[in-house]
């Protein structure tokens, strides 16, 4: 059952800015080393010759790191505190990042995503609940909006930082992994601003899930969809004819839409009574523009412009989720609640990789839209039905 914005208490007036900017930027910096990472990974696979679906599935060894971590970044923050967690998470992703190119296994990957990806889960969680904290309600969805265009400059410059550096050699590891380490010098500077957990949460982690469930259903499309579209999007692309710089700037464009739609939409939020019919608008425009991919895809300008407005519209659903989370719940609970909104953000990353690469070898390149029509789809039915029985309560 979702809980009475009642409970909802302003922490400030004001934004917290040295706090938001702290939690913000690390957390950009790390987008652009993910934003280059993927595709980058993915295509280094691609030609080493491994299946689509096992692409998929090494992807979404990151889910399962996500899971793991999400339940645990909440007590180790409370024992140790919110930015040591953060630093040591920032230094262990780095290490690493620059390990991809030596291990020249493709079964050592394995480990690597989970290394990499579990610490980037507690970087994002603590990021996220900083900022949800540092906000006030009446401004929550802009400043969400903020950090969440800020997150898409970082990946929408990591495609196109890897169209530059391409696929061989140390060089695009080693600009990842320096990229990842500078996230760490906010943090530090801002340490002392960073709210302490000093009460554990009231409910069990799983309990969480469950409680805000049009929030959590959409980080979990979004995620699928996220991980899904990032990883294999390249190779859809270059099988639709295009080249690996191509393929990378349709990506950009997917990564500006992001930043230029979640300010407005984070805004227009805050201006809402029930975000969750702005969560299933969001995801009606997922599904029209991933219907209409697979026409398109054969024109590289109009592709372009599809991808834009499809950007946005599937980075709206976590922008718009994380704050519809963040108005129902405060402190210790909120940060539990943080570190459940994105452990189903990794079951959607879990799941969206390896349902689309197998798509995509069962009916082709068109699989990978089809897919992702599937996943918007679930999400428009269920968050309408919710909307129908579960009416919000004044």
């Amino acid at each position: 059952m979702e809980i009475s914005n009642a409970r909802e208490k302003a922490p400030t007036e004001n934004i917290r800015w040295r706090s938001f900017i702290a939690a913000s930027t690390s957390a950009t910096a790390v987008g652009l080393a993910i934003g280059l990472g993927l595709p980058l990974l993915s295509i280094i696979l691609e030609k080493r010759g491994i299946p689509s679906s096992l692409i998929g599935l090494n992807t979404a060894i990151a889910g399962l790191a996500s899971m793991a971590a999400a339940p645990l970044t909440s007590k180790l923050a409370h024992r140790f505190s919110v930015p040591a967690v953060m630093l040591w998470s920032v230094l262990i992703a780095a290490i690493s990042a620059v390990g991809f190119y030596y291990a020249k296994s493709f079964w050592a990957w394995f480990p690597l995503r989970f290394t990499f990806h579990g610490s980037i889960t507690a970087l994002f969680i603590l990021s996220e609940f900083w900022i949800n904290a540092s906000s006030p309600p009446h401004k929550r969805g802009f400043a969400l909006g903020v950090y969440a265009t800020l997150l898409a400059i970082g990946f929408a410059l990591g495609p196109l930082l890897f169209s530059i550096l391409g696929s061989d050699g140390l060089l695009p590891f080693a600009v990842g992994s320096v990229i990842i380490l500078t996230a760490a010098i906010p943090v530090f500077v801002a340490r002392r601003e960073c709210p302490v957990l000093d009460e554990k949460p009231g409910s069990h982690f799983m309990r969480y899930i469950f409680l805000v469930p049009t929030a959590t259903a959409a980080v979990f499309i979004f995620g699928a969809v996220e991980a899904g579209g990032l990883s294999l999007f390249p190779i859809y692309a270059t099988r639709a004819g295009f080249s690996e710089s191509q393929a990378a700037l349709l990506l950009t464009m997917m990564g500006v839409g992001s930043m230029v739609f979640q300010i407005p939409i984070g805004v227009l939020s805050d201006k809402m009574r029930d975000r969750r019919s702005l969560l299933s608008l969001i995801a009606v425009v997922g599904l029209a523009g991933s219907l209409t991919l697979p026409m398109l895809i054969e024109n590289w300008i109009v592709t372009a412009v599809v991808l834009l407005f499809f950007g946005g519209s599937v980075a709206g659903l976590y922008t718009v989720g994380l704050s519809h989370l963040g108005a129902r719940l405060t402190g210790s609970d909120l940060a539990a609640a943080n570190a459940a909104f994105i452990f189903c953000y990794a079951m959607g990353t879990v799941v969206g990789p390896q349902a689309i690469g197998s798509a995509m070898d069962a009916f082709g390149k068109d699989g990978f839209a089809w897919s992702i029509a599937v996943f918007f789809g679930i999400y428009v039915l269920l968050s309408g039905l919710r909307l129908i029985f579960r009416p919000k309560r004044s």
